[in-house]
């Protein structure tokens, strides 16, 4: 894959009763804030960007994350957005709506 920057976004929605289901996405996102990657945490979903490389290694270290902590179940959804001849932002997407 190209080295341009890309997006994408994350959603962890574990299926458990073993804790509240808040305190496994707790523990994802901070292995998304680990991994030195740019992202913004929303309220359904957490944005991330970087090389395609890059992203798609936090995407794969978080479901790994989960799985070798115990989380017996969960549901990852991802979106992603590239763009084959340069960058594709989050802020390009999204700079006209903030105020």
């Amino acid at each position: 894959m190209h080295d341009f920057i890309i997006n994408a976004s994350i959603q962890i929605v574990p299926v458990v009763q073993d804790r509240h289901p808040y305190e496994w996405v707790d523990e994802a996102i901070a292995v998304i804030q680990q991994s030195g990657i740019k992202y913004e945490v929303g309220a359904f979903n957490t944005v991330l960007e970087g090389r395609y490389e890059d992203v798609m290694k936090v995407i794969d270290d978080v479901n790994e994350f989960l799985y070798f902590k115990g989380c017996s179940e969960w549901i990852s959804n991802v979106q992603i957005q590239i763009r084959s001849n340069g960058d594709i932002t989050a802020n390009e997407k999204t700079d006209k709506f903030r105020q």
